[in-house]
């Protein structure tokens, strides 16, 4: 694991997306998997702005992203597909046809089972995006004694909905369940590029690094096995100050 360390999320930001511009200027029809939350946000803007300078194209450029609440609606300003378009696609010249999102309006295993064909079609990612809770999640895979290696519904612990409570009016209105790419699946790109930034990341952030064990309680802690991962975090979230 390649560890930047930055000075802010500013910083953080600006490190990741120089990282993901170089790949678009090498690979113009590059596969991206994205993420959505606070994390990859200034990543997401750095892009904007960079396609606007005539830097890079999204015009051949497709994508997958990680999960999606389950019960909520593609329009509503919550959902993870509001998100991506609100922070990326409707600002880039993205082809919507390239755009695989994950979709369940309810929590029946069988929105899973067809997401992970679109991953299957999809083939390996170029470049998969990934915040980190916490709690050590990736994607929605949260602490458990068992983990899922393919896309599932999967019901979110007490602390991701706190976490994400601050994106709602309150807490009752957080989804309880999310559909989520599994472990295998988020595995499946060339390069991982994980986000962190803020004194909550901390703990995650610190064990990730520095425990010599890799266990489903903590699923960051396998990332440790992905051949080519860059971790940008900021000092906060590396030094816990």
């Amino acid at each position: 694991m390649k560890v930047v360390v930055c000075k802010d999320y500013d910083e953080m930001s600006k490190k990741a997306s120089e990282l993901v511009i170089s790949n678009m200027k090498e690979k113009p029809q590059i596969k991206f998997g994205f993420a959505t939350g606070s994390s990859p946000v200034g990543l997401y803007k750095n892009l904007i702005a960079a396609q606007k300078e005539g830097e890079i194209s999204f015009k051949y450029a497709k994508s997958v992203n990680l999960d999606e609440y389950v019960g909520i609606d593609a329009d509503n300003e919550q959902s993870y597909s509001y998100f991506m378009h609100d922070n990326l696609f409707d600002h880039v010249n993205i082809n919507k046809e390239n755009i695989n999102l994950p979709y369940a309006p309810e929590n029946d295993e069988k929105y899973a089972i067809e997401y992970r064909k679109v991953l299957d079609d999809f083939g390996q990612r170029d470049i998969q995006i990934l915040g980190l809770g916490p709690n050590g999640h990736i994607a929605f895979n949260e602490p458990a004694e068992k983990l899922n290696r393919r896309a599932s519904i999967i019901k979110l612990t007490d602390s991701t909905i706190e976490a994400n409570s601050r994106f709602f009016e309150n807490e009752d209105e957080v989804p309880k369940y999310a559909l989520s790419m599994g472990v295998e699946e988020v595995f499946n790109a060339k390069t991982l590029v994980v986000l962190a930034s803020g004194k909550n990341k901390h703990e995650a952030v610190e064990r990730m690094l520095n425990e010599d064990s890799i266990y489903t309680e903590l699923p960051a802690s396998l990332l440790n096995l992905h051949p080519n991962v860059y971790l940008f975090v900021d000092e906060e979230a590396y030094n816990g100050r």
